[in-house]
């Protein structure tokens, strides 16, 4: 019975955190500001105090960190020690490039 309570607690408690932490959630249009900017960024690596410096509206520091997180995990961005870099290609003949090339 006591193991059943603390699996309870367990669930209970990872709920609470996964809910606070998302309570604060970017808005599209931020989103896309901040793709936008890097995408037009002119250095090939830039760190995150240069990309607030050249965003054309503040955003919170929390907020941009969650952005770059889902620009990371969509394959849009990589972000490294020296800072980060813009590395989506959509062009269709890359794309095909890859799907047939060969693995060395």
């Amino acid at each position: 019975m006591i193991v059943i309570n603390q699996s309870i607690k367990v669930t209970n408690m990872a709920k609470l955190i996964y809910e606070h932490k998302f309570e604060h959630s970017p808005t599209l249009n931020t989103v896309l500001m901040v793709e936008e900017t890097i995408k037009n960024m002119d250095d090939s690596v830039f760190t995150i105090a240069e990309l607030k410096r050249r965003l054309p509206k503040q955003i919170n520091h929390y907020l941009l960190k969650i952005i770059l997180e889902y620009l990371e995990e969509s394959n849009k961005i990589v972000v490294s020690m020296k800072g980060i870099t813009w590395i989506h290609n959509p062009n269709p003949n890359l794309r095909k490039a890859i799907s047939e090339g060969l693995e060395l």
